[in-house]
């Protein structure tokens, strides 16, 4: 009875949305350690970072982004709950 209920409670918060080549997703860097934090202390940091254009579809839940300089420490492949997808034009963001 215990594990149904709770299977029901995860079901609805469950998401099942796959991205495609050439789609670009944000990348959440909230708890990754050792990624620099963007010259900001850890609370002020930002959650998301992008967005990053999606290279290739490893397995089921993995993909390969094509990420910027400042990550270049980071391994390229990202579970499936790392990513956000980007809704916008990435072209039409100014940077900072």
């Amino acid at each position: 009875m215990g594990q149904s209920r709770r299977n029901s409670y995860v079901d609805v918060k469950r998401r099942d949305h796959e991205f495609d080549v050439d789609d670009w997703v944000y990348l959440k860097i909230l708890h990754m350690k050792g990624v620099m934090r963007f010259c900001k202390k850890e609370k002020l940091s930002p959650c998301y970072v992008g967005p990053y254009q999606v290279l290739r579809w490893i397995g089921d839940v993995a993909y390969e982004l094509d990420l910027a300089s400042e990550l270049s420490s980071v391994h390229p492949v990202f579970h499936l709950s790392l990513l956000k997808n980007c809704i916008r034009d990435p072209t039409s963001i100014v940077p900072l």
